[in-house]
């Protein structure tokens, strides 16, 4: 099959074929990031990032066995499992994440799935976070249609529920829930009207195949995902994944790249991972059409860049905030 033309591409489009979006991640480097640009300054505003911060509300003691997350009941690597936090304790900290720039208040549960009395509270928060003036968001794990319906209802704007990885690697990487579980709970968010926040993580020990695959089958969902994080492996002590060679910065960059060339109009955040990451490297990110971030010093049980070098750095690219570039406009 005929490669696809770069300088063609920044329509929406889900049906891509893995053959097209193979030859698109492995385009040379400086064709990638220069149409991925283009593409970017088609649909968003340069030199804008849209600013996020993340809580976890219920932390550790989950049932699954995701061979990279800290917070699995199965894996020893030291963390204390705490309890849903109080309303009080959200809506105080999301206050804080509005003070210091955010305009999206993501909460975070280690749930499989959430009983009804856990989402009742969780509706509360949804609720007073925003009534502050904040889009919100939740990952909790697993829905049903109805509990999705219930979230709507609070005022849920996004739900994060990842895919992690490609349809051919995931068993290696998750056996308690499958990869049609997540499709399903996608579907149910989609359907009652929920924004969706979907994405993956890289440096699993997944080929280059698997990276492909993975941006494949996001970008040919029904609906692409409005916000598409990209994480780079957070490697903790005590899970099955620690000790895994380091991922290609260059590999990181072009999964971005292409995330920007086969879901034009989605939000691309550069999540996880980025204390491993240099300030140039960040920067290509930005360059091949990342424009979202999560502020804070944690992303739920992982550090994260402080928010003082996140803007330091901002500075340094020329990259404005969201919420303050409409502020000054």
């Amino acid at each position: 099959m005929t490669s696809p033309d770069l300088g063609l591409l920044g329509t929406v489009r889900s049906d891509w074929t893995l053959e097209e979006a193979r030859a698109i991640y492995t385009a040379p480097f400086s064709d990638l990031l220069f149409h991925a640009q283009r593409v970017h300054r088609e649909n968003f505003v340069p030199n804008q990032v849209q600013v996020s911060t993340l809580l976890s509300v219920k932390t550790g003691a989950c049932p699954e066995d995701c061979k990279y997350c800290p917070q699995s009941v199965r894996y020893d690597t030291g963390l204390d499992s705490e309890q849903l936090l109080d309303v009080s304790a959200v809506v105080e900290a999301a206050q804080a994440a509005k003070a210091n720039g955010a305009t999206r208040f993501c909460m975070g549960a280690a749930y499989r799935n959430p009983k009804p009395h856990q989402l009742q509270k969780i509706k509360v928060m949804v609720s007073e976070v925003r009534a502050l003036g904040l889009e919100t968001c939740a990952t909790l794990g697993m829905l049903t249609p109805g509990q999705a319906t219930e979230l709507k209802d609070a005022g849920l704007d996004y739900y994060n529920h990842n895919l992690d990885t490609s349809p051919e690697f995931y068993g290696e990487i998750v056996t308690t829930r499958t990869y049609q579980d997540r499709l399903d709970t996608l579907q149910a968010v989609r359907d009652a009207g929920i924004n969706v926040c979907c994405g993956g993580i890289l440096g699993m020990g997944e080929t280059e195949t698997d990276r492909v695959s993975l941006l494949h089958t996001l970008a040919t969902l029904p609906q692409h995902p409005e916000s598409v994080p990209i994480n780079q492996l957070v490697q903790v002590p005590g899970t099955p994944l620690h000790g895994l060679p380091e991922l290609d910065p260059l590999d990181l960059v072009r999964a971005i790249a292409t995330a920007r060339l086969l879901l034009p109009k989605s939000y691309v955040r550069l999540s996880a991972g980025r204390t491993d990451m240099s300030d140039a490297v960040q920067a290509l990110c930005f360059l091949a059409g990342a424009n979202s971030i999560f502020y804070g010093d944690r992303l739920l049980t992982t550090p994260n860049p402080g928010r003082s070098h996140d803007e330091q750095l901002f500075q340094r690219l020329g990259i404005v905030p969201e919420q303050a570039a409409a502020v000054a406009g």
